[in-house]
């Protein structure tokens, strides 16, 4: 079976990408106004929230275009596919993290006008430190990491809940909340919620996540070393290219 067009794939990464960032953004204001003065439980409730919608949405936007809804992850999938003809091509890559990144601002937006706020707030949240940045580097190597060793031990068919369980569990063991996520960075630089992170701070979390990128690939390399032969199936099985 052949590929969905290009475009049609796109759009499903716009789409997931920015209701992944709704379900983030989103649950972080509800969590903010039912617990007001519960911290732990805020960060509690928004976890879940976004554990669960991960996980549908990979279920939903899978079997169009895998479901990446990350520029980490289909850096990785071309990455590790280029040799042996699987995954991502090049001429695609640009297009799906153009796709990410462009659906990850609307998707904030949508959820500050749901919850009646301005559509358009930047962020006053600082988010810096090398704490945070290790923390951004470990939860988006992980990911990677995850995503590649269910595909090779043709295991693809839970990512949905894998994938959302770890990111659910790594809001709570990562010192930055796992954001793991290059384009989720940007589009949560626009609101200025729970969720948010100040604009100024997004440039040294996306080089954060971009070096848990290669550590991710390069722990592949050991563990995996033929880890690019299953690119097709990140995050979920997807016909290829002809």
């Amino acid at each position: 079976m052949t590929a969905p067009p290009l475009a049609r794939r796109l759009v499903a990464e716009f789409t997931g990408t920015g209701l992944l960032v709704t379900a983030v953004v989103g649950s972080g204001i509800m969590a903010s106004r039912l617990s007001p003065h519960d911290g732990g439980l805020q960060l509690l409730e928004n976890s879940t929230a976004t554990a669960l919608a991960l996980g549908a949405l990979i279920l939903m936007f899978g079997p169009v275009s895998g479901a990446h809804f990350n520029p980490a992850v289909s850096i990785a999938d071309w990455w590790l596919g280029r040799r042996t003809g699987h995954g991502l091509r090049l001429s695609h890559l640009g297009g799906y993290v153009a796709a990410q990144t462009a659906g990850a601002i609307p998707g904030a937006v949508l959820a500050n006008t749901m919850f009646a706020l301005p559509p358009v707030a930047f962020s006053h949240t600082t988010r810096g430190g090398a704490h945070l940045w290790l923390g951004e580097l470990v939860a988006t190597g992980g990911l990677v990491v995850l995503v590649f060793a269910l595909a090779r031990s043709a295991r693809a068919s839970v990512a949905p809940a894998a994938v959302g369980a770890y990111i659910g569990a790594a809001y709570w063991f990562t010192s930055s909340t796992s954001f793991a996520n290059p384009a989720v960075t940007v589009g949560r630089a626009f609101t200025d919620t729970f969720a948010g992170i100040v604009p100024a701070s997004v440039p040294a979390f996306v080089a954060a996540q971009l070096t848990g990128l290669l550590a991710g690939i390069g722990l592949l390399a050991v563990l995996y070393p033929h880890a690019g032969q299953a690119a097709d199936e990140v995050v979920v099985p997807q016909p290829t290219d002809p």
